[in-house]
């Protein structure tokens, strides 16, 4: 099993999965004249649904500001942002985020910190109360839901961000390096966690990371990007995506087909920085 390059395909082709959101011709540029800065240039991608899209490229290459702009927080200044067949030109509850710290608030209780968007919508409590205690059931953290941020783990705070992101129900989940300050192997059984929440939730995730093998081993789709500007170069569908839910971690690493996978990303990777010094 080898991975191979696909150009992004139209909606059109994509018939019998619905898109929940598209980025057409997406340009950003920061300054003007002289300062000028493009930061974005004709970002074209489809985010199907229960799609898992994980995006890699060199530092500077607009991954983090490709996310802004899906969230809302960044306007294109150039081509159009649909989210539920609607343009999306600010935040909305149809798309959640989870920064790369959790965020969470330090003097509510975790059961409170997930509820908290509930709350603020006005749901009834005897809503809050079910949807909480399944969400937490579903990230592990029954345990620890009358606990505060502060004693919890790295790692149970970032699976407590993303209970409070679940419990609002968006459409689509957008991660920017959530596990990047997590030592190894707490970013190994958060992976695994991850790859469980979406499986359970066929819920639409684009996820941001420098780590091929992060990528590998969650998306279903993996985005190449390339930096000045930042544009999309390549998207490979992963021949991970659908392997058997008893495949350890450890043994796929080890096999050839992974190897190859993870060398062809890496070589993808380079060749913006070959560019670059040239």
């Amino acid at each position: 099993m080898t991975i191979q390059p696909s150009s992004i395909k139209p909606i059109s082709e994509h018939a019998e999965v619905p898109s929940v959101a598209q980025l057409s011709h997406v340009s950003v540029t920061f300054g003007t004249g002289n300062t000028c800065n493009p930061v974005l240039e004709d970002i074209n991608l489809d985010l199907l649904s229960g799609d898992f899209i994980c995006v890699l490229g060199s530092s500077g290459c607009g991954k983090t500001t490709l996310l802004r702009v899906l969230a809302g927080y960044q306007s294109p200044t150039q081509g159009t942002v649909m989210v539920a067949e609607k343009l999306h030109t600010k935040p909305n509850p149809d798309v959640g985020v989870v920064f790369q710290r959790p965020n969470l608030f330090p003097w509510l209780t975790i059961t409170e910190n997930v509820e908290f968007g509930l709350k603020m919508k006005g749901a009834p409590k005897f809503q809050r109360k079910q949807t909480v205690s399944a969400i937490l059931d579903m990230v592990g953290l029954v345990h620890a839901a009358q606990l505060l941020p502060y004693q919890l783990s790295g790692g149970m705070q970032q699976r407590a961000a993303i209970a409070r992101t679940l419990a609002a129900d968006p459409q689509i989940i957008l991660m920017d390096e959530p596990f990047g300050a997590l030592d190894a192997l707490t970013r190994e059984s958060i992976q695994t966690h991850l790859r469980q929440i979406w499986e359970r939730t066929q819920r639409t995730i684009l996820f941001i990371t420098h780590d091929v093998e992060e990528a590998l081993l969650l998306a279903t789709r993996i985005v190449i990007m390339h930096a000045h500007p930042g544009r999309i170069v390549k998207v490979f569908p992963n021949p991970f995506a659908q392997r058997s839910p008893t495949t350890s971690i450890a043994s796929l690493r080890l096999s050839t087909e992974f190897i190859q996978a993870r060398q062809t990303l890496i070589e993808s990777i380079r060749t913006d920085r070959k560019q670059e010094s040239e």
